[in-house]
């Protein structure tokens, strides 16, 4: 048997007729760059996010990237976390900022509030959590450690569509929040693209004219701006889709719950943990093992897909030497990041094809 990571071609397959008759209208209206597709899934988007902005980007990059800033100066201190794709970091140094990593919990994977006051200057502007692997992280202390030193909230909900906090909406708890729609997200394009969601006019007038070019009126320009535009093509398949998200969010936590019951009292095995506060979503199932190298070749061998999400952290990494970071400085996120692995999940997954993950899995662990 053979198991994908994700299996985008089922999906596809699945709503195949629907997505040709989206794509010819788009070709039939000539509407390649933002236009009327866009904006239907800007305003269909925030609605099911509860903001009254979205804006339409070419990837979630550029969302984190304009999020930062529209609210910081150059030099301005930004806060994340190093268990995260470098696209939240890149995206801040990209705003004129300066990346401050913080640690995460042993649980979540998401950023210790009891870390972060720790690593506020001065300078500090502005705080990124990452919701990882789809579940948020806990944003009520990190909201009011934000409110106290009077600093914004830019969540990286990226891997969080449809996620919940104390059942409000990610992407709708912070000053903004910044989506991808890469392929193999919950809610994908057929290609590169992202969004902003903002209750702030401010944040959202920015972004607008910033994706084009600093213009909201053609060959009118406010600022100098760039080509961050959202294709048509990428606005109407990702509108198709958002009807289905809820649908494949339940199978995705189907799923998730029969992976648990399989490995949740399997030793040498630690499972994903759904907070109590949380609505986990589950763009990733990732579980913990003590030779997750190993155990990748001998699932390869099987036919079974995996993935490090993520293999190295970012603040031992090369690109962000100059930040003089070393090891031992956030040692939950070095520990973690040593074991975790990633196992297929996507909604259109049989129950067949997790047993036989699972099984391989113990099989692995009893002769290991």
């Amino acid at each position: 048997m053979k198991i994908p990571l994700v299996d985008l071609k089922a999906q596809y397959q699945s709503i195949q007729q629907e997505i040709q008759k989206e794509l010819a209208a788009v070709c039939e209206n000539s509407s390649f760059v933002l236009g009327p597709f866009v904006k239907k899934f800007e305003d269909n988007f925030g609605r099911f996010i509860g903001t009254r902005h979205v804006i339409g980007l070419n990837s979630g990059t550029a969302a984190d990237q304009l999020a930062v800033q529209a609210l910081i100066t150059p030099g301005d201190e930004v806060i994340t976390t190093s268990n995260t794709f470098i696209a939240t970091s890149e995206a801040i140094t990209a705003a004129g900022g300066k990346v401050v990593f913080v640690d995460v919990e042993e649980d979540s994977y998401n950023m210790d509030p009891e870390k972060l006051e720790q690593a506020i200057t001065k300078k500090t502007k502005v705080i990124v959590p990452v919701h990882l692997y789809g579940q948020p992280a806990d944003m009520d202390p990190i909201l009011e450690i934000a409110r106290q030193h009077s600093l914004k909230v830019i969540e990286d909900a990226a891997q969080a569509h449809g996620a919940e906090y104390k059942g409000r909406m990610a992407g709708n708890l912070g000053e903004a929040a910044a989506f991808s729609f890469y392929p193999g997200k919950n809610l994908g394009a057929y290609g590169e693209a992202g969004a902003i969601t903002t209750n702030s006019d401010q944040i959202a007038e920015f972004a607008r004219k910033y994706r084009d070019h600093g213009s909201l009126e053609k060959y009118i320009h406010d600022f100098e701006g760039h080509n961050m535009r959202m294709e048509g093509f990428q606005g109407a398949v990702l509108n198709l889709k958002l009807k289905y998200l809820k649908q494949w969010t339940e199978s995705r936590r189907k799923n998730a719950e029969l992976y648990n019951q399989l490995l949740g009292e399997v030793e040498g095995v630690t499972t994903p943990r759904e907070m109590r506060y949380a609505k986990h979503v589950y763009h990733l199932y990732v579980i913990r093992v003590k030779d997750r190298e190993k155990l990748q070749n001998y699932l390869q061998e099987k036919g079974i897909a995996t993935g490090f999400h993520y293999k190295y952290p970012l603040h031992l990494q090369r690109a962000y030497s100059y930040l003089g970071y070393k090891k031992g400085d956030f040692p939950v996120t070095e520990r973690v990041m040593q074991e975790i692995i990633s196992l297929p999940l996507y909604p259109e997954m049989t129950q067949e094809q997790i047993e036989y993950v699972a099984e391989h899995i113990k099989k692995f662990l009893r002769k290991n």
